[in-house]
């Protein structure tokens, strides 16, 4: 049987996943909300269905049509709210990246999720790929592990809220090799250097070029470069992947199976992954799956937090010029939380947490 889903938000990323809605038969599409009643209503024409209700509030539609859950795909500064209104009223969202537009409101949300008992899963979709999963396989067979690098360059023109935003690449598509590469290692951020800059000819407001270095637990470093305005000789969206371990070097170049090589008397056979599914289909499957009895996704909000930690820090250390403890990070945003916060109940559940990261899972 298929659970009726109320889809929040109508612009480019809300019709790829009202397609992704559509094509999953476990999945039934019951609304559609905007607060541009025409943009749901165009969407919904343009993708042959009329007729589906649209509305301005994700919970009243909701209640209205028996829809199940929420698919949370509006700005990242209306995160919190649609996603805080739809865990209260008891409806579990799947939400895209990131978590909040803040790292308080991120904690506020976990803290949401406990009071409520609803499960919140945050759309890493990237995580989503065969090949990443092959990739981490071969990581295992390299034994101590030193240095992960990612290069990213693109040079998308969007348009819309990305052009104006204050940190488009850090925010809005670092957070992807930033969560995999959590993923990758099974190792969580200590602290970070990073430098962010805009080249001279970008057509983004804010900065869309960083290089960043992370050590990671364990004492293994995470090194990332990219760029959004950078035309020609593009990577895979996915990024460009290195791996050195004391036993060889696992490369992933983004878009084609991974390759492993160690020493001549050491051979690696080919390993195989698991397949998750892909993309934004692979996420919806999971969190459907999940609704109905099965294993908590990936991307679970306590999980999903340090991604977005990573993104902060980062920022912090490009505008202070030093290197940033992710701890620190995170203690900061706890005291925020705490004293923002305007329910009292999610305020008493964040007061009740004996550590941040013991409360994340990630201790």
């Amino acid at each position: 049987m298929s659970t009726p889903l109320v889809l929040v938000g109508a612009g480019g990323m809300g019709r790829a996943w009202l397609g992704a809605i559509q094509a999953d038969p476990g999945a039934e599409l019951a609304g559609v909300v905007d607060l541009d009643l025409d943009a749901a209503r165009g969407a919904l024409a343009d993708a042959g269905l009329d007729g589906v209700p649209v509305g301005t509030d994700a919970v009243a539609l909701a209640g209205e049509t028996g829809a199940r859950a929420i698919v949370n795909v509006t700005v990242p500064a209306a995160h919190h709210p649609v996603t805080t209104a739809a865990l209260f009223a008891g409806l579990p969202v799947l939400g895209e990246k990131p978590v909040a537009e803040s790292v308080p409101r991120a904690l506020s949300l976990a803290a949401a999720a406990e009071v409520t008992g609803e499960l919140f899963v945050v759309s890493q979709s990237r995580r989503y790929n065969r090949q990443l999963f092959a990739f981490r396989e071969q990581a295992r067979t390299l034994g101590d592990l030193g240095v992960l690098t990612t290069e990213f360059f693109k040079a998308p023109r969007f348009g819309g809220f990305r052009d104006a935003m204050a940190h488009p690449l850090l925010l809005d598509m670092a957070i992807h090799p930033f969560d995999t590469a959590r993923f990758l290692l099974g190792a969580e951020p200590v602290s970070v250097y990073c430098e962010e800059f805009n080249p001279s000819w970008s057509w983004y407001d804010g900065d869309a070029a960083a290089t960043a270095v992370f050590e990671m637990t364990g004492g293994v470093r995470y090194a990332y470069t990219g760029s959004w305005c950078s035309p020609g000789r593009e990577t895979s969206w996915n990024g460009s992947w290195r791996l050195s371990g004391r036993d060889g070097t696992a490369l992933w170049d983004g878009d084609h199976e991974p390759v492993v090589d160690g020493p001549r008397d050491r051979p690696h056979d080919e390993v195989e992954g698991a397949d998750p599914g892909d993309g934004i289909a692979g996420s919806l499957a999971t969190f459907l799956a999940a609704l109905d009895g099965g294993p908590t996704p990936m991307g679970e909000v306590h999980e999903n937090v340090l991604s977005l930690v990573m993104v902060a820090a980062a920022v912090e250390s490009a505008a202070t010029g030093a290197k940033v403890l992710v701890d620190d990070v995170l203690e900061r945003a706890y005291t925020e939380a705490l004293a923002t916060e305007t329910r009292e109940d999610v305020r008493a559940q964040l007061a009740s947490w004996t550590s941040v990261r013991a409360a994340l899972g990630t201790s």
